[in-house]
């Protein structure tokens, strides 16, 4: 199973907020962010900031998919 968090990306982009904000916004770590970015798996505290502040659900910002062999 592997994440992917490109409905994050679009969701910033939709509200023109950049990743510096979003991660200021959320006071999460530049660590964080960056395994965000790498769609590398991520505290759920955090993905619980991020929704609130985006006013959103996890699913929103996520999706989880099987690997294909």
């Amino acid at each position: 199973m592997t994440v992917s968090y490109k409905k994050l990306w679009k969701i910033l982009i939709d509200k023109d907020m950049k990743k510096k904000d979003l991660r200021e916004a959320t006071g999460m770590s530049t660590t964080s962010l960056t395994k965000l970015s790498k769609n590398e798996n991520i505290n759920t505290e955090i993905l619980v900031k991020i929704c609130k502040v985006l006013e959103c659900d996890i699913g929103d910002i996520m999706e989880v998919t099987s690997d294909e062999s």
